[in-house]
């Protein structure tokens, strides 16, 4: 007597094996990941900061942008003369922003606005050139804003029409050029304008073009009182070389930018290219939480590309 079967006939078991085989084999193999979704407040602290120009930033910018500042809010601001006009369009749309807040900058240059934040006098340092081990030792930590490029510059009436290679631009400012036509220019002295020891101008310029040596003691050469760049143009006349922030001068009549090795700082591979920073004093107060947060958001960012128009 032959017995009955009972439960799902064998055909069953294989075609579940294989299904679940198949599945597993997806799910280990070929399955996409998620996206992470990232937690509150970090999506845009750990994003680099975007800069105009296109170059990467040495760093990022560990700030979220604030949704809101408190009235009364204050931050102080010195340092860079090559970041006035950054520090003047992110005050006026961080105070436009946040009603009630107040920032108040000044511009006496890079080594001043570090000892200023050192001091307590100011929350943050705008400034031009990186900051020293000893001073990150100190308890400092610099954000970057932006990239800007070191120009040399002459005055519209200067018969010296072209451009220079970095072996003279060395030379004119270590002194071993001292007259135009050593460059193919007329037989007139040339007149050096050199940037004061605060300035952090100065002290890119000295690592940028001169390779960290010294700049030149000649006669001709001229360094400057005071670390302000309307002066140092104004003084250029026919016979006067100088250097300043590009985004300083690219809207100037009465001074042009030299050409170094046939590139304008315009250019992205145009060689005297260097860092803009806020510094402040490890731990930061809430202002300059809220202040270097608005810096990277969308806002901040168009105030200092508008800077450089």
């Amino acid at each position: 007597m032959s017995q009955t079967r009972s439960g799902p006939p064998p055909i069953f078991y294989i075609l579940l094996f294989l299904l679940l085989a198949g599945g597993g084999y997806w799910w280990f193999f070929l399955r996409k990941p998620a996206a992470v979704t990232p937690t509150a407040g970090t999506s845009d602290a750990t994003a680099p900061v975007p800069v105009p120009d296109g170059n990467p930033p040495t760093a990022t910018n560990p700030f979220p942008p604030p949704t809101n500042v408190p009235s009364g809010t204050t931050v102080r601001i010195d340092g860079s003369t090559s970041m006035v006009t950054i520090n003047q369009n992110l005050k006026n749309t961080f105070e436009a922003q946040f009603p009630g807040t107040r920032v108040a900058t000044e511009a006496k240059g890079s080594e001043t606005g570090i000892a200023a934040i050192q001091s307590g006098s100011a929350d943050l340092a705008a400034i031009s050139r990186p900051l020293t081990p000893q001073e990150q030792n100190a308890g400092l930590v610099a954000v970057p804003v932006t990239n800007d490029a070191i120009a040399l510059v002459v005055g519209v009436g200067n018969p010296f029409g072209q451009g220079l290679t970095q072996e003279q631009v060395v030379g004119i400012f270590q002194g071993q050029i001292t007259n135009w036509s050593q460059i193919g220019g007329p037989d007139k002295p040339i007149r050096v304008l050199n940037r004061p020891v605060v300035s952090g101008t100065h002290h890119a310029f000295r690592e940028l073009v001169l390779k960290g040596s010294d700049f030149g003691t000649t006669p001709n050469i001229t360094t400057l009182e005071r670390d302000a760049t309307t002066p140092m143009l104004q003084s250029l006349g026919d016979d006067g070389i100088g250097y300043a922030t590009a985004s300083q001068i690219r809207n100037q009549t009465t001074v042009r930018m030299v050409a170094i090795d046939g590139l304008t700082p315009a250019a992205a591979n145009y060689p005297y290219r260097r860092g803009l920073y806020y510094a402040y004093k490890n731990p930061p107060n809430p202002a300059v939480s809220a202040f270097l947060g608005f810096v990277g958001s969308p806002s901040g960012q168009t105030a200092i590309a508008n800077a450089g128009n």
